[in-house]
């Protein structure tokens, strides 16, 4: 907020809307929500508050957690499969979500998800697979994969590893329920509240949703987080997010 030519109320209230607003909102929401003199000036305040949605002492994810990934971008004419990624504009997206179990009214066993960690990466090999899932997962804990070759025991030496072999790739969503309603829920978003992005900047769209859905029940308690994180980083100039931003 130093600095910045924006008046300090509209940094509060970007910051709030941004929390607590259901669906999220865009820049170009914002700029008429707000009376923003430009879009310009209004992604780049998004951006910014994007940054302050990391906590860099969070805690990993833990007890049984289910992974998998996902295609984000345009379409891939000619490739399938995990090699989709090298299509223009396609993002390979890797997602861990805690899986949550408790008893309902009924008495009957029921699961929810829990917290949430996403990622752009490279491709679905082990090299890039094992670093995502150490980075965000407490050792030893119980993580569920479908068989695909990148989930090998190098990439999950450290935890314990449940295979669920899919088959049919439309049963996909039943064998692991959570981390693709979370996919579902992601796409949603995306192509709703923003109309897409560009892959470089879905880094950042990650971090967001993460956020977000992490505190989805607490809204306040997340406008507060947002404030409290935001107020640790360090300024994040226009010049360092892109050399072209968005037209008006």
């Amino acid at each position: 907020m130093h600095g910045s030519h924006l008046p300090l109320q509209e940094w509060f209230w970007a910051a709030y809307l941004m929390a607590t607003h259901t669906p999220g909102i865009s820049a170009l929401q914002l700029q008429r929500q707000l009376g923003i003199g430009n879009y310009r000036n209004a992604w780049h305040l998004l951006h910014r508050l994007r940054k302050g949605m990391v906590n860099d002492t969070r805690s990993k994810l833990s007890g049984l957690v289910e992974a998998d990934e996902t295609f984000i971008g345009g379409s891939a004419k000619g490739k399938k499969g995990r090699g989709v990624v090298a299509a223009e504009n396609v993002s390979l997206v890797v997602g861990a979500v805690e899986v949550v179990k408790y008893i309902d009214r009924e008495g009957k066993n029921k699961e929810r998800a829990g917290r949430l960690r996403l990622a752009v990466i490279p491709d679905a090999s082990e090299e890039s697979l094992g670093p995502f899932l150490k980075l965000n997962v407490e050792p030893k804990s119980r993580i569920r994969t479908d068989g695909w070759k990148g989930y090998s025991e190098t990439a999950l030496e450290d935890f314990r590893h449940h295979v669920r072999i899919v088959g049919d790739p439309k049963r996909a969503h039943k064998r692991f329920p959570h981390i693709h309603q979370v996919f579902g829920n992601l796409k949603t978003w995306l192509n709703g509240t923003h109309h897409g992005v560009e892959p470089k900047h879905l880094p950042s769209y990650l971090d967001e949703f993460v956020f977000r859905f992490n505190r989805r029940n607490t809204p306040m308690a997340a406008f507060q987080t947002l404030l409290g994180i935001s107020s640790q980083k360090k300024p994040l100039m226009l010049r360092a997010l892109v050399s072209g931003v968005p037209k008006e």
